[in-house]
Formats: C-alpha cells, structure tokens, sequence
C-alpha cells in the first residue's frame, strides 16, 4: 500500500480526491492538511464523508509517496518550498503553476505536464506532475486528434461553459446562488489562463501550428461538468473525421468519440470525455463533455498516480453517471 498525502483538504478538488481514494485498493490516506480545518472531521467538511474516519491536520508527513497539492494558484511552489519533501515522494499538483514548459523546472524537481492522451510513456517515468486544467482538458481533447494529423490549418473558435465549481470552494461574487442561479455570462474573453497550455500541446503534435485559439469561456447556472464546442475548417467528410478520432483514441481509457449529440448528464460524476463530431460545410464542429472536478482535476490526477505506479490507469475509477 502506497501513503499518500492531500495539501488544501477542504476545496472541492480535495474533497472529490478522498472520495476516490478511501476506495483505491493501492492507497492509504496518511494526511490531509488543512490549516484552517485542523482538528476537524472530514465530514465536518465534505458532509458526504460523515461516514469516514479521518480528520484534517496541520502537520505534514514529507515521506509519503505521494502528495496531491489542491491549493490555490501560486501557491504550490511555496509550500515545496516551505516543506523538504523526501525525494522518493511524488508530488501531483492540481494548480496551474507548472503547466507550462518554462516554468517546468522548480527547485530540484522536474514537472511532466499530466495529460495521459499524449503523454502516457513520460508520465509513467515521471516523479512529478503537472495536472491539466479543466478547461484544458476539454478543449485539448476536443483539439489533439487533429493536431496529430496535422490539420489545424485554420484559427479555431472555443466555446466552453463550465459549472459553479469550476470557481473553487471559496464564494465570489459570481458564484454564489443568487447569482448564478438562472443566470448566464462569460469572462476572460480570448485570453483564459488556459490557453497557454492548449497551446503548447497542439504545437507538441502539430509542430508549426500558428493559427489562432479563440476561447470564450463561459459560467454556467449548473454545479459541476465542461460542455465544449469547437470549430475550425476541414476538408474531408465526417467518416474520415471519426475515423481520425476513433483511432487517436483507440487505446485510451477515458476519451471516446461517440456517435449521438451530448449533454452533461452522460459524464458527470464520471472520469470520462466524451466527444462528438459534426460537418457543416467545410466546418467541423467538435462538442466535448467533462466532469470539471473528476476528468478535469482529481479524476485526472488519480489517473496520474495509477500510470506512475504502474497501475491499471483505471484503478479507482470506475465511475458512473446518473441520469437524476
């Protein structure tokens, strides 16, 4: 059994990683730090977890073999800083502070940005991980196959809306319920956090791409899921488009191209990405769907550690939708 650790215990993406993990038949849960929460029971918290005997700490054990950072962006590098964490230990960080290729490289530790569609053989060798971003995930999924035929030819117009916990556990002024309930609005027009990351994975397979990402990201009156949309120009027919992202995905554990229009509903509560294909004119319209928390931060994360331990990239995963 493998000891692990969670640094930020009371956010949403920690709560949905102890979810998964009190299940994992490979781990033990060592710590879960909480400053703020310190003493406290997990379901004090995360109210679901009333059942679990576990409780939240200040102190910090640097020998477990793993540490899943769920701190807020920026902070990650001042905690490796402030706590010596043992070299055998693997650190998978959920923030954005790593992602991309100059700020790789921290201290003595060298982050592979954790996408397993693309990187699976790195990230099997890996010590640490970047986490992709939710966003990211979404629209990298809904991009890559093309990307890996060398056919983002032509700029590409993103629409992605994403639910209240995309935010994080603390409240604002948009997230709260009076707010966001039957409400509707978009932020950070064309030059979203994420589209740095986007950006270096579609260069990483289409070497030379230079053609523009133009991202409208969106706040949802929904608590949890990505419903994406894509488009950009493309001369072959619909079959040859499936059959394209059929076989990018082949071996994939999570990513299908399904065949029927999407809604949330068939992913969330799951680690899956389901993408849809359709052909307008000489448009392809890409529709990908992701649970924000599970295949676009925790989910994806476990997903990390199975393949750095050699895991069945699965293990602890097997996670269904519901309908209602």
């Amino acid at each position: 059994m493998k000891k692990i650790g969670i640094i930020g215990g009371a956010g949403y993406t920690a709560g949905e990683l102890i979810r998964l993990l009190i299940h994992h038949p490979q781990i033990e849960i060592d710590f879960i730090y909480s400053t703020t929460n310190a003493g406290n029971a997990v379901g004090v918290v995360h109210q679901d977890l009333a059942y679990v005997d576990l409780a939240f700490t200040s102190d910090v054990n640097t020998k477990v073999d793993v540490v899943f950072l769920c701190l807020g962006h920026g902070n990650s590098g001042k905690f490796i800083e402030q706590y010596s964490f043992s070299s055998s230990t693997k650190i998978i960080d959920l923030s954005n502070e790593f992602r991309l290729k100059s700020d790789v490289t921290f201290k003595d530790r060298t982050f592979v940005y954790g996408l397993p569609e693309i990187n699976k053989e790195e990230i099997k060798n890996a010590q640490n991980i970047a986490n992709p971003g939710c966003f990211a995930t979404a629209i990298q999924l809904a991009l890559l196959p093309l990307a890996s035929a060398s056919l983002l030819s032509q700029d590409v117009h993103i629409n992605a809306v994403t639910g209240a916990t995309g935010a994080g556990v603390k409240p604002s002024a948009t997230t709260h319920f009076g707010w966001r309930d039957n409400n509707f609005s978009h932020y950070k027009a064309f030059n979203h956090q994420h589209l740095g990351e986007i950006g270096e994975s579609v260069v990483q397979l289409q070497e030379g791409f230079d053609s523009e990402l133009h991202f409208i990201p969106q706040r949802g009156n929904f608590s949890r899921g990505i419903f994406a949309t894509a488009y950009t120009n493309f001369e072959g027919t619909i079959e040859e488009a499936y059959a394209l992202y059929e076989e990018f995905y082949k071996d994939s554990a999570f990513a299908k191209a399904v065949k029927a229009p999407l809604h949330l509903k068939q992913v969330v509560n799951t680690n899956y990405c389901f993408i849809h294909l359709e052909k307008h004119g000489n448009k392809l319209l890409i529709t990908s769907v992701i649970d924000n928390l599970l295949k676009g931060a925790s989910g994806q994360a476990v997903e990390n550690m199975n393949l750095m331990f050699g895991w069945a990239q699965d293990t602890g995963l097997q996670l269904k939708a519901s309908y209602f």
